[in-house]
């Protein structure tokens, strides 16, 4: 019984003032829905890949946009993985998209492209619309879903020094815990100067396969070095695992260069991109409209982005590295529920709440120095909180198993924390349920 509260206590946050229990993956039915299929493989432990949808609704015409999205949804289930195409369809965020969904966004003149920015007006508004990089990735992981596959992320443009035209994409892999496996950085931005902003928000940017050279989206060569460079989808999936058990807070971007049999197209490719480019300027076209523009008038321009998009290696690349996530995080779940040997055998009384620190500090001098800005002191602490004080009163009068959980707090705690008292002995349950004596 002790072992399945403590698993259920570490799949919730607490809500206080309400005394209820809120799961992490209990969504607002009024603003988020999960497909049954996606809900079902999430329950199950089971691989999922997100999809973002602004290749539906800005980056293709119809119903060449259709054709891409089910392709790369086959690609990905092909390779292991439950696809999950994100969107927002009358103000609700839809992770999992239907056929009809599909097609409500593909068909549609009034579809926005939706940032992390845009969420709130399009959900309050009931606006439909294709979710960019940031705001999948938050749709992501509020989901439970750890990997996410997308074309090219966006990223600082050039002279972005003056103007501040960043892409939100990277503030987001900075604030969200969720792997982007991507073909690198779209050609058009300063490749350069997005690496170092990357790193300003703490990124790990590796690329994936034999090179360290960092894609630029339809070219596997951009002229910079990734830090990092993995071999295959284990070592992607072990570096994935590492950031999400350190609890950085912060996304992983895996690069995965074009195949090189796509080498020709993509010098067409590029020259297209160059001279949409040009006449964006031109036009005065800029923001978040550049990236929709641009890849419109390369459609215009040739026909080869279709020749590379039905076979997108990050896609297959993608599938197999959640395969191989989820079956790390599986072995740790099972981990985590052999743990009865550290646990009372004996039905024993719990007490759940809350414990405080107290801090408090006496001067050394009765008269003030300095005009009382700096005195000298002696600092103190000592723990107090309704359930620290009730359990501590039990334990000492009773054969008592206390179990303590920590809110946030200030002083180095993390968000969560169990505290076990056996008899005489002292321990901290820490998140891998290994008793550490002494502490």
């Amino acid at each position: 019984m002790i072992i399945q509260l403590i698993s259920a206590l570490r799949s919730c946050t607490i809500g206080v003032a309400h005394g209820t229990y809120i799961g992490k993956r209990l969504l607002h039915d009024s603003l988020i829905r999960i497909s049954s299929c996606v809900k079902e493989a999430l329950n199950d432990g089971k691989p999922v890949v997100a999809l973002e949808s602004t290749i539906i609704s800005h980056g293709m015409p119809y119903p060449c946009n259709i054709s891409i999205a089910r392709k790369v949804e086959d690609i990905v289930r092909h390779n292991g993985s439950v696809p999950a195409t994100v969107g927002v369809i009358c103000g609700r965020i839809h992770i999992g998209l239907s056929e009809e969904e599909l097609q409500v966004l593909g068909k549609s003149n009034h579809s926005i492209k939706i940032s992390r920015r845009d969420l709130p007006h399009a959900l309050s508004q009931g606006l439909s619309g294709g979710t960019t990089v940031s705001a999948t990735m938050i749709a992501a992981h509020k989901a439970g879903i750890k990997v996410f596959v997308t074309g090219g992320i966006g990223g600082v443009h050039h002279g972005g020094e003056c103007t501040m035209d960043v892409s939100a994409d990277l503030t987001e892999l900075g604030r969200t815990p969720v792997a982007v496996v991507s073909a690198g950085v779209k050609s058009m931005m300063d490749i350069g100067r997005t690496l170092e902003y990357l790193e300003t928000q703490g990124v790990c940017v590796a690329t994936f396969g034999e090179s360290k050279e960092f894609p630029a989206f339809f070219s596997h060569r951009s002229g910079f070095k990734a830090p990092c460079n993995i071999q295959n989808e284990e070592e992607a999936a072990k570096l994935i695992a590492s950031s999400l058990e350190l609890g950085l807070g912060c996304g992983v971007l895996l690069a995965v260069p074009i195949p090189k049999e796509y080498t020709t197209i993509s010098h067409i490719i590029e020259e297209a991109v160059q001279q949409a480019l040009q006449e964006a300027r031109l036009k005065g076209i800029v923001g978040k409209e550049v990236t929709p523009f641009l890849l419109q008038k390369v459609n215009e321009l040739t026909d080869a982005s279709n020749k590379i998009l039905p076979d997108p290696d990050n896609a297959r690349v993608g599938s197999r590295i959640a395969v191989a996530l989820s079956k790390i995080l599986n072995a740790k779940k099972q981990q985590q529920l052999q743990t009865n040997d550290i646990l009372p055998s004996a039905s024993r009384l719990i007490v759940i709440g809350g414990i405080n620190i107290d801090f408090i500090m006496k001067a050394k001098n009765s008269a003030l120095l300095f005009g009382g800005q700096t005195n000298p002191c002696i600092v103190y602490q000592s723990f107090g909180g309704v359930g620290r004080n009730l359990a501590d009163i039990l334990y000492n009068n009773s054969d008592t198993f206390v179990l303590y959980v920590l809110s946030h707090m200030r002083h180095g705690f993390s968000w969560l924390h169990f505290f076990i008292f056996l008899n005489q002995s002292t321990g901290a349950l820490d998140t891998d349920c290994k008793l550490d004596q002494g502490h």
